[in-house]
């Protein structure tokens, strides 16, 4: 394959921050849109707000994720745009 050692930690950093259907599903959204309240990524996705904003701080702790707030809105962005890559990657495996 030739990975780098420094490819390989970052792919596996990635893949351990995002390894939840809920946090793939928001990474899909937010590679479509370039930011979204956390009542709109709520609704979307049909997932309670307190469960959505657990994921949601966690990945902004690890640097996936930004956010901004406008008053009482939160809105996240996504930081980190090689994960669209390695979902990519793995949407394109045939064994899946």
């Amino acid at each position: 394959m030739g990975l780098s050692v420094e490819k390989m930690e970052k792919v596996a950093f990635i893949l351990k921050t995002t390894a939840h259907p809920t946090r793939i599903a928001i990474v899909q959204l937010l590679a479509a849109q370039e930011s979204l309240s956390v009542s709109d990524i709520s609704e979307r996705l049909s997932v309670e707000q307190s469960l959505l904003s657990h994921h949601l701080s966690g990945m902004k702790l690890k640097g996936i994720l930004s956010s901004t707030r406008d008053g009482k809105n939160i809105y996240y962005a996504l930081k980190m745009r090689e994960v669209i890559d390695v979902i990519q990657c793995l949407a394109a495996c045939t064994f899946l």
